[in-house]
């Protein structure tokens, strides 16, 4: 275990986290609602302080990021826990374990060795992922310094639910975010992922204003948020602060307690790449789809394609010193070649 950050001692023992929007009030022997943040005695410690609970070498589009780097590896890890509780969780197994079944999965690995199988493995990039970054931040933030220094760049993919102290901890660390944008009301996000959709605006907007790439992901769930209107109001909003931030709308599969929906129509995802690009952005991809048109990149000048793709895999570029070789503009992101 180690002391947490980020928290402030309260009457009879009891903390307040200011990780991250839920802002939990914790009594001693209690825990976040993350499951892994507990108050020992008036003391708040983090129970997943380099404890991994996966340890992968992914493509960068596995993120997904396709701007930032494209082509290259991320040595990928995890933690146990999550301060969301998402009924169509992806990952489920990991994320809500130390809730379900009160117990800390994982194997100590010192942030050194990290940075390590990330240079042995030849990534460009180390990613926070598969749970939610945020609730292991003391033990990224140590692995990313190692990694700064050794020229490895951090992402991290999250949903966003940090508190503004959190992100200005991270943030200079941090090249890149992909951020789940899971839908575009309020009442979604507290009724499906025991959150609020304010908090993810904001951190959107924070990142953007302190550099950071960032690429946004959206799980399109058939009758819970593909609404035309509601996909529109999220396109305009991420257009309002950069038309250049990528929009990724991804195919739903049934998973963990959401079983009784079917996945995503292929035409609801294309429909809201058109609503994506009618909106102003430069850059809509439909995820899950492996072989549909919508996974390549194209030059939002003259429509050319830029970079090919089938699932994570690049097939093919037509880029020079990362413009479009047709109409020579330039494709927006980091590391393009």
């Amino acid at each position: 275990m180690k002391e947490a950050m980020l928290y402030r001692k309260a009457e009879d023992k009891t903390v307040d986290c200011l990780l991250c929007a839920q802002h939990c009030r914790i009594k001693p022997g209690r825990r976040g609602r993350c499951g892994v943040r507990e108050n020992y005695d008036g003391v708040l410690f983090s129970l997943v302080y380099g404890k991994l609970i996966a340890q992968h070498v992914d493509p960068i589009e596995k993120k997904p990021l396709f701007h930032y780097y494209p082509g290259s590896r991320s040595y990928s890890i995890a933690t146990a826990g999550c301060n969301f509780r998402c009924v169509f969780c992806q990952n489920s197994d990991i994320s809500q374990s130390p809730r379900e079944y009160h117990t800390i999965f994982g194997r100590d690995v010192p942030a050194g060795d990290v940075v390590k199988e990330a240079l042995r493995n030849g990534c460009a990039t180390i990613s926070y992922t598969y749970t939610e970054p945020t609730i292991f931040l003391e033990y990224a933030l140590e692995v990313s310094r190692l990694a700064h220094e050794q020229g490895i760049h951090n992402i991290f993919v999250t949903n966003g639910f940090m508190t503004e102290e959190a992100l200005h901890e991270a943030g200079p660390l941090l090249g890149a975010a992909n951020v789940d944008l899971k839908a575009f009301t309020d009442r979604f996000y507290r009724e499906q992922c025991g959150g609020r959709l304010d908090p993810v605006l904001k951190t959107i907007e924070r990142m953007k204003r302190l550099g950071i790439w960032v690429e946004v992901t959206t799980l399109i769930i058939p009758g819970l948020n593909d609404g035309g209107e509601e996909l529109r109001e999220l396109a305009r909003f991420l257009a309002g602060i950069d038309q250049d931030i990528p929009w990724h709308v991804s195919r739903f599969h049934p998973a963990y307690l959401l079983t009784d929906r079917p996945p995503t129509p292929i035409a609801t995802l294309q429909a809201a790449r058109d609503i994506g690009f009618e909106a102003g952005l430069r850059y809509v991809y439909t995820g899950n789809i492996p072989g549909d048109e919508g996974e390549n990149t194209f030059c939002h000048r003259c429509g050319h394609v830029l970079i090919e793709r089938i699932g994570f895999s690049i097939s093919k570029k037509s880029l020079k010193d990362g413009a479009c070789t047709h109409c020579g503009a330039p494709l927006s992101g980091v590391g393009i070649r």
